[in-house]
Parts: structure tokens; C-alpha cells; sequence
């Protein structure tokens, strides 16, 4: 399988892909040829996770034996990785709603599904490659990204990592997360400013070649581990596979039947993987993309127009408080018929203007698949607080938007009448301020008290990860202007650098 650039005709391997996360032009890697219609439920019928995992992922790194990616799958899904075997397990909200549970890993949240694979992907591409640099990952974050990276790239050999995040624009537990990560390849900073600045800044230096060179000098290379990068999107395909699959074995559904699935969407990663399992052959009915007040999305599915010209809000759901969603592009790549030069074209002119608008026979192409649907913060308080109360099932701020954007369309009569799947994206005690308030629980000033509260209330008990996040050092509470952000990169290369040279003296 080769990838090409979304902007231009640039084909690269799947290593050269994994390794480098954006095309030397800006735009981001997708599939050469896509596999359209190659899974079926008799493929994935008493298949265990890591066996979907390994069937899924085959049709897109071929660069790799089916038995070291096998043995990749098999080190990054266990039990000390996921704390349920099944990996992502379902709970039955009622006979016509399904909840995916994404958030059974390390940190808590669904980016763990695929950067607890990412790790193993990029260093055997380092090596099918034949890098020498060090690689030193540059990631933004919203929130969930960050640290699940962080844990993933943790002390891996070889490789660095370098994560920003909007300083008032992550909940106090994520924010907790990334200040006491631990490891001796990591550096985490917050920005003055918010998620699209962070990610802006970071795709510019991905493409800047004075920057690119300085790294070069000092025996460095830049990647990433956030969605722009194909080892990280690809693999997010599996869990919708896995969902099809349980359902059928749970009797919500029949093999070959459709299902929808509801997704909390900030930069389009999530509801694009689901989008590439629909191509692949899982039954995905419509693909409804839940935003919060940030709804750039939201109204996108609805005009057919991508306006940015808005004012950013800072909400309940701060994993979804993006206006520029990255993976929009690959997108649009499919539905402007894999025409690179349109593609280039309406990505300069949505940087310049703030704007782009599709067309309308693109837009009845979108509406057989997509919808969007919105929120705000009162609205997601309401959702958490009815659903534990009335269905005693606890929902983070993030899914709550999904269930509440599903909630709105069946008062609406936009339902379907299939079966749909809320993809539930974080544990709740991520964000115990939101979940307190909504649930009418006094809030203490410490988060970790609020934890106490809420599992006194729920029953629920605080996973191991928040339990030992107490106790350990703060080690990272630097916060910098966004103008800071290239000067900060250059002292850690140079801090990656000096470590390096002194290994290689000893």
C-alpha cells in the first residue's frame, strides 16, 4: 500500500508515511488505493481484538509482515495496557442505543486505542527505513491527545517527544495528566492561547525547512502523533469493526444490518475513522457528528459551508473546542473526487479567507452519509444528570454531547430507526468540575476530592491511573506565549541533542 498527499501527487510508503505524518506540501497521507468493501462479519465473527486489529490494519501497512504486526497488536492490546479484555466493551443504554466504551486505557480516553500502537508502528518504520535521527514527536492538544502520546512515547528508544496545550483550555485532570508525566524523553508546555493556534504552529513547522534543517544538524527529525499522521488515524478504524461485531453477538443487530453511530467531533479523526470502516464494508448507516458550542462542524453539515470567521468558545467539552479540524482535509479529498489540485485550491483559500463552501451536488453526496448536530454546556449538564439519574449511567462531557445530539434528533423525528452507537470518548472522572455541576454535587477546589464525592455518589470506583496521579511530582508547569512556541521547540531540540551526544560518549 503506498499513501500520497492530499494536495499534490506525492506518493510515499507506508514507513515514509508513519515516519514523517505530513506530506512535504502541507497536505496529509491517505490511502493510494483504498480497500472499498473488504470486511464482512463473517471476517470479524469470534474474532478477538487484537485479531480485528490485525485483519483491519493489513490492507494498510504492508510494508510490515502480517507477523510483526501481529506482534505489534499484541503488545500494545493487554491487560497491562487496557484494564477490560474485550477493549472496548458496550453498555446497552436501552433496546435502541448502544454506548462504545473507548476509554478502558491507560489515560482514560480513546486516543489510548491508537497511540498505545502508534509507538510500535513508528519504530519499526524507523527502522524499515534505516533512520538514524533521533525523532523528536511534536504534538498539540486539546486535552486527551496529549497525554495519551506521552504515555505511549515514554521512554522509547530513539524517540522524543513534545507536547503543547492550551493552558485554560483542558479540564484540571487533564491538565494534572500532562504536568506529572512521567519519563525521560517527554516535555510538555502550555500555551497562552487555544488548540487551533497550537496545532497552526506545529503543522508550520512541519513544512518549514530552515527549522527542518537546524533538527537535521543536530541528528533530529520531526513527526507526530497527532491525527494528521496516518499511525494514528488508521487504527481507530478497528474499534468500529469491534462494534459491529458485538453488536451482532449481542443481538442488537443482524450480520449485514445497519447501524448508525453518533460521534463527539472536534478534529474529525474519530468520525473519519468511522467514515474509512464504512468504506472498508461495516455497515455504518449515517455518520452523525455531535459538535458543542464550537460547531463549525455542525453547521458545515448543515449549509455546506466551512466558516471559521467565528468566536472561539472555551466549554464543558474541551477535547472538542476546535474550529480548524486537521482531518477535514482527507475528508474532502474523497468528496472532491481524490482531486488533489481542488483540494490544495480550497485548503489556501479556507487559510486565507476562513471560508469554504462545497457544492450542492457535493452536499447531497455528504447528507447520504453525514449529519451534524450541537449542544452548549447547559444543554450537556442536563444530558449527564438524566442519564445517571434515569438510566444510573454516567456520561463524560464529551459523550454526553453525542447522546444529547442524539436525544435532539429523535425529538426532532431525524432518527433513523436503527440501532445507534454513542461513541463514548473519556472516562467521566476526567472531568469531575462538569460532572459535580451537573450532578448537583458541591465542588471542592481540589479535583481529586471531587473524585471521592463522585464515586461515594455513583458507586463508580476511580480508576487505578487518576488513583496514582495524586501522588505523584508536578514536573511541568511552564506556560509561554504562543509566539514562544519555535523557541521552546529549538531548546528541546537542542536538550535532545546534547542527550544523544552524551550517550553516544559513554
Amino acid at each position: 500500500m503506498q499513501y500520497r498527499s492530499t494536495r499534490s501527487g506525492e506518493t510515499v510508503t507506508a514507513a515514509y508515511a508513519l515516519l514523517h505524518g505530513l506530506a512535504d506540501d502541507g497536505g496529509l497521507y491517505v490511502p493510494e488505493s483504498f480497500p472499498v468493501n473488504v470486511l464482512t462479519y463473517e471476517d470479524l465473527e469470534g474474532a478477538s481484538y487484537q485479531e480485528l486489529a490485525g485483519r483491519v490494519l493489513s490492507h494498510f501497512f504492508t510494508d510490515f509482515t502480517s507477523e510483526d504486526l501481529s506482534a505489534m497488536i499484541a503488545a500494545s492490546y493487554n491487560a497491562e495496557t487496557f484494564r477490560d479484555e474485550r477493549i472496548v466493551p458496550l453498555h446497552s443504554l436501552d433496546t435502541d442505543v448502544s454506548v462504545a466504551e473507548l476509554f478502558h486505557g491507560r489515560t482514560l480516553a480513546f486516543k489510548d486505542l491508537a497511540l498505545s500502537l502508534f509507538p510500535h508502528l513508528l519504530t519499526a518504520a524507523k527502522k524499515k527505513e534505516r533512520e538514524e535521527r533521533e525523532i523528536l514527536i511534536l504534538t498539540a492538544t486539546s486535552g486527551d491527545t496529549g497525554k495519551a502520546a506521552l504515555e505511549g512515547f515514554k521512554d522509547v528508544a530513539g524517540t522524543d517527544i513534545m507536547v503543547f496545550y492550551p493552558s485554560e483550555g483542558v479540564s484540571p485532570i487533564q491538565k494534572i495528566q500532562m504536568q506529572k508525566q512521567r519519563g525521560e524523553n517527554v516535555k510538555v508546555a502550555a500555551i497562552r492561547g487555544n488548540f487551533d493556534d497550537a496545532q497552526a504552529f506545529l503543522k508550520r513547522v512541519f513544512t518549514d525547512k530552515t527549522v527542518n534543517a537546524y533538527a537535521n544538524t543536530r541528528g533530529i527529525m520531526f513527526s507526530s502523533a497527532n491525527s494528521i499522521n496516518i499511525g494514528r488515524l488508521l487504527p481507530q478504524a478497528v474499534y468500529y469493526a469491534s462494534t459491529y461485531a458485538a453488536l451482532v453477538d449481542n443481538g442488537s443487530i443482524n450480520a449485514g444490518e445497519c447501524f448508525d453511530i453518533v460521534v463527539p467531533t472536534g478534529n474529525f479523526g474519530n468520525i473519519l475513522a468511522a467514515y474509512f470502516a464504512k468504506k472498508m464494508g461495516i455497515p455504518i448507516g449515517q455518520l452523525i457528528c455531535a459538535s458543542n458550542k464550537n460547531k463549525v462542524l455542525a453547521d458545515f453539515f448543515e449549509t455546506g459551508t466551512y466558516n471559521m470567521n467565528r468566536p472561539f468558545y472555551t466549554t464543558a467539552s474541551p477535547s472538542m473546542d476546535i474550529l480548524l479540524s486537521s482531518n477535514f482535509e482527507r475528508f474532502l479529498y474523497y468528496l472532491s473526487g481524490c482531486d488533489t489540485d481542488k483540494v490544495a485550491a480550497r485548503e489556501k483559500n479556507l487559510l486565507a479567507t476562513g471560508t469554504l463552501t462545497i457544492s450542492d451536488e457535493e452536499m447531497k453526496e455528504v447528507h447520504e452519509t453525514f449529519a451534524g448536530g450541537w449542544i452548549d454546556d447547559a444543554e450537556t449538564k442536563h444530558v449527564i444528570n438524566h442519564t445517571f439519574n434515569d438510566r444510573m449511567y454516567l456520561l463524560d462531557p464529551h459523550s454526553a454531547v453525542a447522546y444529547g445530539v442524539y436525544l435532539k434528533r429523535r425529538r426532532q423525528g431525524l432518527t433513523s430507526g436503527r440501532h445507534t452507537v454513542i461513541m463514548a470518548t473519556a472516562h467521566p472522572y476526567k472531568f469531575p468540575p462538569v460532572i459535580c455541576e451537573a450532578l448537583a454535587v458541591p465542588a471542592a477546589a481540589d479535583p481529586f476530592e471531587d473524585l471521592e464525592r463522585l464515586r461515594t455518589l455513583s458507586s463508580i470506583p476511580v480508576p487505578e491511573p487518576l488513583r496514582q496521579l495524586e501522588e505523584l511530582p508536578f514536573r511541568f508547569t511552564e506556560v509561554i506565549d504562543k509566539e514562544e512556541m519555535a523557541q521552546s521547540v529549538t531548546a528541546f531540540v537542542d536538550t535532545v541533542s546534547g542527550k544523544k551526544e552524551k550517550r553516544g560518549s559513554i
